[in-house]
């Protein structure tokens, strides 16, 4: 079938709709990727060209049945579990002694950990694996996981919890054993993680462009990494805002390593690299 290169006219209509939607830039040079991953869902639909795939996607139905398949296709899925683990041990070296120490007292019935933009999971069952070890060491101590992403695609990967063997290489020998269970038979080079683990963390869907996020409770801390690289400065501003307000007082954002809030205006503080903190008060 023959498509037809996207057009200004369409890539100005798709871009603008993608950065309304989902806050993501799509500047002239990401004009070829779109067309490959779009050029994806053009055969899936047995259209002819791009003028055709914006025509069902900005009517009624499209918008019903097409909307999750874009945001699938547009948004970018790199993770691998223990990514960047000096976080990890920030997280549980120093953040989380600190909230203790600033907590001490008062009841806490469980710490909560959202991973914002979880991908396939793997941060989010990192994160329930280094907390567990924590809990083990530290009496009365118990924490809740709330994994959150816009692509539905990835939610669906993440909450099966099964992924190939050589996707838990960074995984230390003794945790493999301890939250992986190895497949068998047909699933021979697979692994899932262990039901104890899976029922730690809880996944949902969320588009950070929402006013509001509709989260049940505030939260402890804060993983969103790789992911406002995506955003142009004004929508990082207003994300860290919301982030804020969701953020225990003390509690603490994790950004990625190439991310950085230097000449944002945020309520946050830096604590260290790519480390960020709401004020105890």
């Amino acid at each position: 079938m023959q498509q037809d290169e996207l057009s200004p006219r369409d890539f100005t209509r798709l871009s603008g709709f993608i950065y309304g939607q989902l806050g993501i830039k799509m500047p002239e040079s990401k004009k070829c990727m779109l067309t490959g991953r779009l050029g994806k869902r053009l055969r899936v639909l047995e259209l002819q060209n791009f003028r055709e795939y914006c025509e069902y996607l900005f009517s009624d139905q499209g918008m019903q049945e097409e909307l999750v398949h874009l945001i699938d296709a547009v948004t970018t899925n790199k993770t691998d579990f223990f990514r960047e683990p000096g976080h990890f041990d920030y997280l549980v070296n120093t953040a989380l002694p600190t909230m203790q120490i600033l907590n001490r007292g008062r009841y806490r019935k469980k710490w909560r950990v959202w991973s914002a933009g979880c991908s396939t999971g793997e941060e989010p069952y990192t994160l329930a694996m280094v907390l567990s070890e924590y809990q083990e060491m530290m009496q009365g101590f118990s924490f809740e996981i709330l994994a959150t992403d816009v692509a539905r695609r990835v939610l669906q990967v993440a909450s099966r919890a099964v992924y190939p063997v050589e996707r838990i290489t960074p995984v230390s020998s003794r945790y493999r054993k301890k939250y992986f269970l190895r497949g068998k038979g047909s699933r021979n080079g697979e692994v899932r993680v262990n039901k104890q683990l899976r029922h730690r963390v809880s996944f949902g869907h969320l588009n950070f462009m929402d006013e509001d996020f509709g989260l049940p409770n505030m939260v402890d801390v804060i993983f969103c990494r790789n992911v406002i690289i995506y955003f142009d400065k004004q929508t990082q501003e207003k994300l860290m805002h919301k982030f804020y307000r969701y953020l225990n007082p003390g509690g603490y954002l994790f950004l990625g390593h190439s991310e950085s809030l230097q000449g944002h205006q945020t309520p946050l503080i830096q604590v260290a690299p790519t480390v960020y903190r709401r004020s105890e008060q």
